[in-house]
């Protein structure tokens, strides 16, 4: 299998069932559309996480999609593990995280850059020893009022936004499948436009 053939997409968020329907965990969620389109499950590997491998189309690229099992400050160990174990470049490894300072419902793709204060973020940096990997920023918006980032970040989805969530992880997965198939420029540009 050539390593140029597939990609790994990295979902971060925090382990355990008490966490799932967290903000911080959509990166997690965005992975659990992608698998269910190929009927993927996850199953336990060797480099501290759960794995789901596939195609999306007989003979298309192959997704290798990682959930950490450390907490969202410690992604970069699994991470880099999963890089290796499967021999994929840095510029096949596409991470998919919440992002505060994008609103709720948009998403923003870049390669590249600082970690912009996301730890997850930083600790892919520093483990995988570049910043040169594509990420799709899920935006979560600020939290209102005094409400801590913190606090913000570890409380589920508002009744309201759950109504579109089902849409903004759909059109993450879209923007992974696209990423894949057509590059980051592709992508950005049918999801920066503005809505028509």
């Amino acid at each position: 299998m050539a390593a140029d053939d597939q990609w790994l997409v990295v979902g971060l968020g925090n382990p355990g069932p008490e966490y799932a329907g967290n903000r911080h965990n959509v990166g997690q969620m965005v992975l659990d559309e992608l698998a269910s389109r190929f009927s993927g499950s996850f199953k336990a590997h060797r480099s501290n996480a759960r794995v789901a491998e596939g195609r999306l189309v007989p003979g298309g690229t192959r997704f290798v999609l990682a959930k950490p099992n450390s907490y969202m400050n410690n992604s970069g160990g699994p991470t880099a593990g999963l890089l290796s174990y499967y021999s994929i470049d840095p510029s096949h490894l596409i991470v998919v995280h919440d992002e505060l300072d994008i609103p709720f419902d948009t998403l923003r793709l870049k390669s590249g850059g600082g970690h912009g204060g996301h730890n997850g973020i930083r600790d892919i940096i520093t483990a995988s020893g570049t910043p040169d990997f594509t990420r799709v920023r899920v935006g979560i918006g600020r939290p209102p009022g005094r409400q801590s980032a913190a606090d913000f970040v570890l409380r589920d989805f508002s009744s309201t936004e759950r109504t579109v969530l089902p849409n903004l992880l759909a059109d993450a997965a879209d923007a992974v499948e696209l990423i894949a198939a057509d590059g980051l420029t592709a992508a950005q540009q049918r999801f920066h436009a503005p809505p028509a």
